[in-house]
């Protein structure tokens, strides 16, 4: 699985057909696939997952200095390469909250079992927690090919020519707590998370239109989670849901945030 997005729209739905046909999701991710590796051969239930974010370009500013923000300053992500779209999500921790959601899907936790955790060097790609309390974590660059080639070669690991990670070059490595007051995105995922039915597929649908927005200079980028937020209040929430139904859903999402930024605009 090489996106969030299929699991975030309709995770139930996917991960009941991998029951069914008795198969493994393998995840490119890098932090899914970094617990993915963590759980390879252990037995144990899982505790708690952390899910590490760099925190993006904003780390550490507060509500009046986001409302000047520029979509050229979002772009400037401090770890990772990525595109456009993906960029502006790590940016505002909508990407994480999306990691959230594919996470709970992914192996099958309680939302409770999720957490996040900022951690700006990107060298721990994420950590998971046993039942007597031991952790262990996945590190390395800052860098996709890795969890890439481990997906696609799965189980085995095949010797490469990757740059290697090197202690020396790191004297310390930090973790904070998420901003979820300030980042109002990992917020809304959390509790579309919690609500169920067509929540996340309506957040999902709404982010990619206000994220539209906001490289087009139609919105801020703190009007990127009013819109969002607004769009779960205008949709009614459903549960039990066909494809047919999270195709459904989602484009009415997206209508309903395209006519909100019309108005603003």
């Amino acid at each position: 699985l090489a996106n969030k997005e299929t699991l975030v729209m309709a995770g139930a739905l996917v991960m009941d057909l991998v029951k069914k046909h008795n198969v493994k999701m393998l995840p490119v991710d890098s932090e899914h696939s970094a617990i993915f590796q963590c759980l390879i051969g252990e037995p144990s239930p899982i505790e708690k997952i952390y899910l590490t974010a760099s925190g993006g370009p904003f780390r550490g500013k507060n509500i009046k200095e986001l409302e000047q923000v520029t979509r050229l300053q979002a772009l400037k992500h401090p770890n990772w390469s990525m595109g456009a779209k993906i960029t502006i999500d790590s940016a505002s921790l909508m990407n994480k909250g999306l990691e959230v959601i594919e996470a709970k899907w992914l192996f099958d936790l309680q939302v409770s079992q999720v957490d996040v955790i900022v951690h700006p060097q990107s060298i721990v790609h994420s950590l998971v927690q046993f039942e007597d309390g031991s952790l262990k974590a996945q590190m390395g660059i800052p860098d996709m090919k890795l969890p890439i080639q481990n997906a696609l070669t799965y189980p085995q690991r095949y010797k490469n020519e990757f740059e290697r990670f090197n202690f020396l070059d790191y004297s310390m490595l930090t973790f904070e707590s998420a901003d979820m007051e300030t980042f109002r995105n990992l917020k809304l995922a959390y509790m579309a998370l919690e609500e169920g039915g067509n929540r996340c597929c309506v957040l999902n649908a709404a982010n990619e239109i206000a994220v539209e927005a906001f490289l087009d200079d139609k919105v801020s980028f703190l009007g990127m989670s009013a819109i969002i937020e607004e769009t779960l209040c205008h949709i009614e929430n459903q549960n039990s849901l066909s494809l047919e139904d999270y195709i459904a859903f989602d484009s009415q999402s997206r209508s309903v945030a395209r006519n909100l930024i019309d108005k603003i605009v």
